[in-house]
Formats: C-alpha cells, sequence, structure tokens
C-alpha cells in the first residue's frame, strides 16, 4: 500500500475530478468524446503535476500507456467499422432485416436475441468490444433506432465481462492478487453477476414498449437467464474458464426453441406501440433491398462466429496463436511521494492472432468479395465505403486515446490510488464491500475493461482486507468483480465505439442516459446483495 500517497479530502476530491469532469462534458453539456476526453485528460495532467507532484517521466509514461490501451480498443473499432460500412453498402442490412421477418414477427423477442443473447455469446467468445461493434449495426439492420441500438448491447453484455472470453477477468484477477479461498470467490462472484443479468435483460425489454414490453418478455428473460446467470453460476464450481461461454451457447439453442412459441413468433401491437423502431418512411431514399436470402446476406457474420469459436474456443488453437505477442517496453517511474510504477518489459501485450479485431477484418474482406461476386456494390462502392471508414473513425480515435490517456496518467500519478485508499480509510468491514462494487465500476468507466479494473483495484483491496478486521477477500473481489462488469456499460471508450460503428457523431450523451440508469440500478442492488452476503457469510 502506498502509504505515502496524500489520502486526504482535498487530494481525493482533486483525483475524482477528471472523472467528474469527463462525464459531465459527454452528458450534461453534450460536448463531443474527442473534446471531452482531450480535456479530461489535460486536467488530470495539471492535478499529477501540481498536486501529486508527478515529474515528467511519470506522466509521459502515463501518456504512453493509455495510447497503447487506445491502440488495443482502437483495432477493434476500425475493421468493426469497415464491417458495418462494408455490409451497409451492399444493402444487406435490409435483406437481413426481411428475412429474419419470414421467420419471427416478435420484434422484442429479435431484439432480446441480438442485443442480449448474440451480444452474450460474443463477449463469452470474443470480448473485448466485439459484442457493441457487432450487434449495434445489426440492430440497425433489423430496424432499431440507432442510439437504442447501441444502448442494448452495451447493458445486453455487460454481465458477461467478468467470465467472457474465456475467463481471462479471472485469471487476471488471481494473478494480481493472492486468493486463498478462490471457490467461494467464485461462487460470490456468480451470484452477483446473476443480477445485471436479468436487469438487462428486463430493461431491454423496458425501452421496448416500458411495462408492456417486461410483460410481454418477462417469460423468455426468466429462461434465458436460468441459463446465463443460472449456468455461468454453476460452471463457475467446475470450471471457470468456460462458465461464461457454455451458458452463452446453450442461450443460442434456447432460442430457437423459444421462437417456436406463439407469443414470440408472431407480430404484437406492441410493434405499432414502440418508439424505437424506425418507420417505413424513415429508411434510407435509395437503398433497395438486394434480392438474396437471408443467409446469403449474414455470411460475413457466419464468418466470424466461426473463426471466433475455432480459433478462441479450441483451447489447443487458442494457445498456439497466443504465443505470438507483442508490446512496448516502459521504464519505471516515481513521483514525490514516492508512488512507484514498475518497469514493464512488455507492456500489456497484444496476441495479434487471437485479437478479435484480426477476425472483424477478415470478416469485413470476405464481406466485399462476397457482396460484390453477388454483384451488390455500384461502380464507385469502394469509395463510399473507405469515405465512410475514415469520418467515422478519426473522431473514434481521438476520443478513446484521449479516455484512456487520461486514465494511464491517473494510475502512474497516483490519482486512482487515493480514490480507492479515501474510501477505505472512511469504510467499516460491511459498507466497504458495497463500496467495492462503486469501485469497479469506476475502475471500467476509466479503463473499458472489467480485466484491467480487477488488476488496478484488486491489490488495494488485498492489502485492505490485511489491515481491515472482519473484512473478507472473496466478499470484496466479488463485489470487484461485479461492478467492474457492469461499468463496462458505461465507459466513454465503449459507448464511442458503439456510435462509431453506427455512425451517430456528436449523439454520446444520448447513449450514456439509459446505460448510466442501468448501471445505478444493477450497481445499487449488486452493492446490496454484496453486503448482504457479508454478513450470511
Amino acid at each position: 500500500m502506498d502509504s505515502n500517497l496524500p489520502v486526504d479530502l482535498l487530494h481525493w476530491s482533486v483525483a475524482i475530478l477528471p472523472l467528474a469532469l469527463l462525464l459531465i462534458l459527454l452528458v450534461v453539456v453534450k460536448w463531443s468524446g474527442p473534446v471531452s476526453g482531450w480535456i479530461a485528460m489535460a486536467t488530470a495532467t495539471v492535478i499529477a503535476f501540481i498536486l501529486f507532484q508527478a515529474p515528467i517521466d511519470n506522466i509521459a509514461v502515463g501518456f504512453g500507456k493509455g495510447l497503447w490501451e487506445a491502440f488495443f480498443i482502437l483495432l477493434v473499432v476500425w475493421p468493426a467499422l469497415l464491417l458495418y460500412q462494408t455490409t451497409k453498402e451492399s444493402g444487406a442490412f435490409e435483406a437481413i432485416r426481411e428475412g429474419i421477418q419470414e421467420h419471427s414477427q416478435n420484434y422484442l423477442f429479435l431484439i432480446l436475441a441480438f442485443g442480449w443473447v448474440f451480444a452474450s455469446f460474443l463477449q463469452g467468445i470474443a470480448g473485448f468490444g466485439a459484442p457493441i461493434a457487432v450487434v449495434a449495426p445489426l440492430l440497425i439492420g433489423i430496424g432499431v433506432k440507432p442510439v437504442t441500438a447501441v444502448v442494448i448491447p452495451l447493458i445486453g453484455h455487460a454481465w458477461a465481462n467478468m467470465f467472457g472470453t474465456l475467463a481471462v477477468g479471472w485469471i487476471a484477477t488471481v494473478n494480481a492478487v493472492e486468493i486463498q479461498e478462490q471457490a467461494l470467490t467464485l461462487l460470490y462472484t456468480g451470484i452477483l453477476l446473476w443480477i445485471p443479468n436479468i436487469v438487462g435483460g428486463l430493461m431491454i425489454c423496458w425501452l421496448f414498449a416500458r411495462w408492456k414490453g417486461v410483460k410481454q418478455g418477462f417469460v423468455a428473460v426468466i429462461i434465458i437467464s436460468l441459463i446465463h446467470g443460472g449456468g455461468q453460476l454453476a460452471l463457475t464450481q467446475v470450471n471457470a474458464t468456460l462458465s461464461n461461454f457454455i451458458p452463452a451457447t446453450l442461450a443460442l439453442g434456447a432460442l430457437y426453441l423459444l421462437a417456436r412459441r406463439k407469443a414470440y413468433k408472431e407480430k404484437t401491437e406492441l410493434e405499432d406501440e414502440t418508439d424505437i423502431l424506425e418507420d417505413s418512411e424513415d429508411k434510407e431514399e435509395g437503398v433497395e433491398t438486394p434480392n438474396i436470402s437471408l443467409h446469403k446476406a449474414f455470411m460475413p457474420y457466419y464468418v466470424l462466429t466461426v473463426l471466433s469459436i475455432v480459433m478462441l474456443g479450441i483451447p489447443f488453437i487458442h494457445d498456439t496463436l497466443e504465443q505470438l505477442e507483442v508490446g512496448p517496453s516502459f521504464p519505471a517511474v516515481e513521483t514525490g511521494y514516492g508512488h512507484e510504477v514498475e518497469a514493464e518489459e512488455s507492456y500489456s501485450p497484444i496476441a495479434p492472432l487471437t485479437h478479435p479485431g484480426l477476425y472483424l477484418l477478415i470478416s469485413a474482406a470476405f464481406a466485399y468479395i462476397w457482396y460484390r461476386k453477388l454483384n451488390l456494390y455500384e461502380s464507385d462502392s469502394k469509395k463510399t465505403i473507405f469515405k465512410g471508414l475514415k469520418d467515422n473513425a478519426v473522431g473514434a480515435s481521438l476520443a478513446i486515446s484521449g479516455f484512456l490517456t487520461m486514465t494511464e496518467i491517473m494510475e502512474s500519478s497516483g490519482q486512482t490510488t487515493v480514490l480507492a485508499l479515501g474510501i477505505a480509510e472512511v469504510s467499516p468491514p460491511p459498507v466497504y464491500v458495497g463500496l467495492a462494487t462503486i469501485i469497479g465500476v469506476i475502475g471500467s468507466f476509466m479503463t473499458s475493461s472489467n480485466t484491467s479494473s480487477n488488476v488496478l483495484f484488486s491489490p488495494l483491496h488485498g492489502s485492505v482486507v490485511q489491515s481491515m478486521d472482519g473484512l473478507s477477500l472473496p466478499h470484496v473481489i466479488a463485489a470487484q468483480s461485479a461492478g467492474g462488469a457492469i461499468g463496462n456499460a458505461i465507459s466513454p471508450a465503449n459507448v464511442i465505439l458503439g456510435t462509431s460503428t453506427a455512425g451517430l457523431k456528436g449523439k454520446d450523451s444520448e447513449v450514456f442516459k439509459p446505460t448510466l440508469v442501468f448501471s445505478i440500478i444493477s450497481g445499487v442492488l449488486v452493492a446490496a446483495a454484496a453486503i448482504l452476503l457479508h454478513f450470511i457469510g
């Protein structure tokens, strides 16, 4: 624990200022992501230099690490944008929309299927933003308004972050802090993660048609949540690595059975009452539905799914491909308060052959070749595709770079540590367990990653547990992990990823409002449940 850091009201208040400022600029003032992100980064830099005694080399290391973390995310954003523009220009989204309508006229069921079940499946196998980048355009393709199309996968995939991507979050956590009672920690974590799962499903129904939507989708949500949350909880005690992937895959199969029920196959009056679907007259002029089948239109997404399952889901192939890693080196740095950042020979290495960006890029290349073979492009389509890519990629790149450099400067200068220690100093054990959820949310808000949030704060939790009687590490890590999952729904980097792939320039604040509501509801419920588990356990 960094005992020399000034854990007082002044330093705690200024340490949280960049985060509060970022949220205010994005949600209240409604400034763009690039402007908000770089103002928040500049604020964190000034605070680091003046109040946290961070020298230039310390700030430079934080800035460099932030750019590398941003690059990691942008490797998903850029090919996802390319896949979206390639599919959009071909008109395939219209074919997907009409083809799906032949199988089910019930749009609430279709939105749950894509935005909750398929998004969770993608998180289970690929992760790293892929569920948002892939599902948001698909929802737009079936007729969902763009803002809601981004909101839905953000809240639908959140629960799957901790044990998704073959449990990378859990693996990183046990490497960051020594946990003696791992089975108990996994049990508590599985219980708490079930909460954002069911809240996410119900909130999607609410977004569709308020209480009428909840009533219509309730049975489907309960069945899917039993598979998602219940299956993950059970499998954490058997095989944590597959505890999310297997239930997420089984839930896809459950969709087939549910779709045969009349309640989820036929159109209802809610399709006419909902305000999240585009009216037929709102469709872009000049966009004609190509004369191709649903399966032909959806082929690039089949390729993406199969690639992800084979390359990431088969242990031998995954482990072989993951051996190639690339990461920059950074020197050790220290602040005037003695806050040390260790040297890194290979910081946060990227495994290019298992990065979901590679599979998105392959799918985008396949999409262009495939749709061209089907004669779906005009003579100037290539130019239009790359213009759309450039128009959206520049803003997304600037915004995400600003967010992540702010985060790493706060970490290297000790601001993040002061935030966590300040909470610990004023919290008795039950309160600290509940607040660990909030710390997890803050960590994911900052880093856009459940894994990074846990790596950032788990060692601090371990130190607090050692110094505070009556505090259990399994309870705290479970609360931290569930909070980290929830925080992904409001992470600015994830929001920008979604708005970029949906072509929503300047509408980030409209996405933040419902995702913030989801995070508050889920966070309060998880914190309360974590406190209850503390007393029971």
